[in-house]
């Protein structure tokens, strides 16, 4: 799935921390867990038409599934297709349970600010994605549900959630191919269902490979008729573009 196995880039984004950037198609984003126990909150958007963005129901009804994991795709509210995971090591990302907030954080964790803890402060996921999306323009209202890397949440039959702890291991890996040009927002704070008695603060390591092409057997590809034709879809929105 990669066209090399040197990265192009590599980097650590701390934990309880947030950072954007923008993902060209054509490339694989690889996400590790350094330590274990992470959660990475993340959202998408075009950075050519920023109202199109992930959109959690048409990824889980289309694939009829509750959880991410290898050949699934990422859809757009446009029905095209901005990532496919094209490599799993854990089986299970969450996408149902949105992400903490400032609330949250304080009653369960306390309150701890940049003057308290300085670059330690207690961050929530939702003032961090507010504070990245800022840089291109957007806010509170193009705010969607998000994925939580690394992150398992079961139910039980009357439908309760409950998060599974132990989840993610050091060095548990997922490889997200982009399959179009995508803003890409991450935090590392901590999974809104988490009962850590501690403030979990888990650092994500990111590397950048240039992918391999796509072909017409590829597993996402053919996962499912609702992939197939967003993979159709993502590539009449790229001929028009072009």
């Amino acid at each position: 799935m990669l066209h090399s196995a040197a990265p192009l880039y590599d980097d650590l984004i701390p934990g309880g921390s947030h950072w954007s950037f923008i993902m060209r198609r054509g490339h694989v984003l690889r996400l590790i867990d350094e330590t274990g126990g992470a959660n990475v909150g993340m959202l998408m958007y075009n950075p050519e038409n920023p109202l199109e963005r992930y959109n959690m129901p048409d990824t889980l009804k289309n694939q009829h599934t509750f959880l991410l994991t290898k050949g699934h795709v990422l859809l757009s509210d446009m029905g095209r297709v901005m990532a496919s995971i094209v490599r799993d090591d854990l089986g299970w990302h969450d996408t149902v349970s949105g992400t903490c907030n400032a609330e949250l954080v304080e009653t369960r964790w306390g309150r701890k600010t940049y003057q308290d803890a300085h670059n330690h402060y207690h961050r929530n996921g939702f003032t961090s994605f507010l504070n990245e999306l800022a840089k291109y323009g957007l806010g509170k209202k193009d705010l969607t549900a998000n994925l939580n890397w690394f992150s398992k949440v079961k139910t039980d039959d009357e439908g309760n959630m409950a998060y599974v702890s132990d989840h993610s291991h050091a060095g548990a890996t997922v490889d997200l191919r982009f399959e179009m040009d995508t803003i890409v927002v991450l935090h590392t704070c901590p999974h809104p269902l988490s009962p850590a008695e501690q403030y979990p603060s888990h650092p994500l390591r990111y590397q950048l490979f240039k992918a391999a092409p796509v072909t017409d057997a590829d597993p996402c590809k053919t996962s499912s008729p609702e992939a197939t034709r967003a993979f159709a879809n993502t590539a009449l929105y790229h001929l028009m573009q072009a």
